[in-house]
């Protein structure tokens, strides 16, 4: 068995169809996920497959739809909970903050929640400031929730098939405009745990750290920061709740310089926390202070090249980059 090319989209129905077709207590939820087989055909060929009492289409109704989810997880199923996109979702936050992540403290361990809420997040191309938000740092601040936010097909493959399987409420965030993208994965059934992070790159100069598509938004200033002669070492979390802290303070503490790339807003986000971690576990390791390329601290604008200011871009990467080295 070798390794085969698929896209991330190829990748998130592989890892669905493949634990619906291991488990019969695993279904699938959500606002066109059957018929129309998913807003971004992640779910196409799922509904032909398992038929429409394991592949549901629900109403327009986020907070209807995910208390479903959690009750049926609280009897034994192992629901999947689509989310047309992530902004949808805040019209279920309850659900997830007060239910899903609770619900096992507060049963004194009687009930397990063992149900995966996931779907499209951050800006997709045009979408408005409503359409285009990465709300990870919501979900991360809360106990009783794990939050997976892979930035490959074969993480993407593997990270779905082990939150499905995981006892816990899983936030598993898909880059909205990652679908597209390609990778290699082995032929074989794989997993990869939750909370281990992946040296996607070993460097000298300094520690890029990131995550979903804050690792692409690195690779696309990759060539302006080779050209300036740095060589930077890249680490993807994959997973922020649980976070590999151990592989954040290894990283640091080799290269001594820590650049955070987040597609999120700067204040109280992801990159905060982990800047941080490094501040205080890593402090006499630093050569200079941590530094973040965020999405700029405004809604989203709708115009084309508005949009491409407001993200991390190469631009504003290799500014912080000087910075850094300097």
């Amino acid at each position: 068995m070798g390794n085969v090319k698929i896209s991330y989209r190829e990748a998130i129905r592989r890892a669905l169809f493949e634990e619906m077709q291991r488990d019969k207590d695993v279904f699938l939820m959500g606002e066109e996920v059957g018929h129309y087989e998913g807003a971004y055909k992640a779910t196409q060929g799922l509904l032909k497959e398992f038929g429409e009492e394991r592949v549901v289409d629900t109403p327009i109704s986020e907070q209807g739809f995910a208390g479903v989810g959690i009750g049926a997880a609280m009897c034994g199923l192992r629901p999947i909970i689509e989310f047309m996109t992530w902004n949808f979702s805040l019209v279920a936050f309850d659900q997830l903050y007060n239910n899903a992540a609770k619900l096992l403290y507060m049963s004194g361990g009687q009930f397990s929640i063992p149900v995966t809420f996931r779907g499209p997040g951050g800006a997709g191309g045009m979408l408005a400031a409503q359409h285009s938000q990465a709300l990870e740092s919501l979900y991360v601040h809360c106990p009783g929730l794990k939050v997976v936010m892979p930035a490959t097909p074969y993480d993407a493959l593997g990270l779905l098939k082990t939150s499905i399987r995981d006892n816990n409420p899983v936030v598993f965030i898909e880059g909205e405009v990652l679908y597209n993208t390609t990778g290699e994965v082995p032929e074989e059934e794989f997993l990869i745990p939750l909370g281990l992070a992946d040296l996607k790159k070993e460097g000298k100069d300094f520690s890029i750290i990131c995550w979903s598509r804050g690792y692409h938004f690195a690779l696309e200033a990759m060539d302006e920061i080779q050209k300036a002669g740095y060589d930077p070492e890249i680490l993807d979390l994959r997973s922020l709740r649980p976070m590999d802290e151990s592989a954040i303070y290894e990283t640091v503490r080799k290269t001594g310089r820590a650049l955070i790339i987040e597609e999120a807003w700067p204040r109280a986000s992801v990159g905060s926390y982990v800047s941080d971690l490094i501040q205080r576990n890593c402090f006499y390791d630093l050569q200079s202070p941590v530094l973040r390329v965020s999405q700029e601290d405004v809604p989203m604008p709708y115009a084309k090249n508005l949009e491409a200011a407001s993200l991390p871009n190469p631009a504003r990467i290799m500014a912080a980059v000087e910075e850094l080295m300097s």
